[in-house]
């Protein structure tokens, strides 16, 4: 199971949870794939905006993470690293409570659900853990987050996953397009480009 080429850029209108707009923008480079783009929005009478760029090896797991961010919190910046073995380092510091993920997932974005959908090519009726370093949108706050897909029948010609994220009480099934980008997460965001 293949995904086609990435789009140029792609766009997602956040819902519901949050009023915002997302952007990312897809580089392939020697050895895997990059990522940048930056979300707006505002969540709970809160206003942030976050930037970020992120390498990917040819395995979808996420190698380096840039993030920036404003919000009434004040300005932030954070890198993390991953040596695509399960180990992290957070602005150049080893980080073992986010030991065995593969995956950034950023709060305000969409987009990097996409990543452990690529990274474990999971098949109908396949399911798997996909604990991830989440990047929270207000103070750039980094924390592991246990998430785990199930892939389900196809619907309409798109690859759709149970999802569930435990620590959030939340599951729902994400829809994904021939690229393998996010084109619904019900209370999330959808599809714009």
């Amino acid at each position: 199971m293949g995904f086609a080429t990435m789009p140029a850029s792609a766009a997602w209108r956040h819902v519901t949870a949050t009023e915002g707009f997302e952007a990312a923008f897809f580089t392939a480079v020697p050895g895997g794939h990059r990522v940048a783009g930056g979300s707006a929005g505002v969540e709970e009478g809160q206003a942030w905006a976050v930037r970020y760029a992120i390498e990917l090896d040819e395995g979808w797991r996420t190698r380096t993470a840039q993030v920036s961010g404003v919000s009434a919190l004040g300005e932030h910046e954070v890198r993390l690293e991953g040596d695509g073995d399960g180990h992290w380092w957070v602005d150049g510091a080893a980080v073992s409570e986010l030991d065995g993920c593969f995956d950034v997932d950023l709060e305000p974005s969409a987009c990097t659900n996409s990543f452990p959908v690529h990274r474990l090519r999971l098949r109908v009726g396949e399911s798997a853990a996909a604990p991830a370093a989440y990047v929270r949108a207000l103070d750039l706050r980094v924390e592991r987050l246990e998430q785990d897909y199930t892939r389900v029948h196809d619907g309409g010609g798109h690859q759709r996953y149970d999802y569930r994220s435990p620590a959030f009480g939340f599951a729902c099934v994400l829809v994904y397009d021939a690229s393998g980008l996010a084109l619904d997460y019900p209370g999330i965001a959808t599809r714009a480009l």
